[in-house]
């Protein structure tokens, strides 16, 4: 899977909403560094990551991953 798409949405929500990699970290309850390679797109993420960081953000899981523009 292509993790540009989920990686340029991940960081362009974090930062419409101002949120830090810090704090998004906290939200799923895993150190600063394995965020950051989440966003990157450098592991994959969980699906409970996954759902979290969608009910976060006011999203769909599709609409973070590429496979809906809504």
């Amino acid at each position: 899977m292509d993790f540009s798409v989920f990686s340029a949405r991940l960081r362009a929500l974090r930062k419409e909403k101002k949120a830090t990699q810090e704090d998004l970290a906290r939200l799923l309850s895993v150190t600063t560094n394995h965020y950051q390679k989440i966003e990157y797109g450098q592991i994959n993420i969980s699906v409970t990551a996954l759902d979290a960081l969608a009910d976060y953000f006011g999203v769909t899981t599709d609409y973070l991953l590429g496979r809906s523009e809504e």
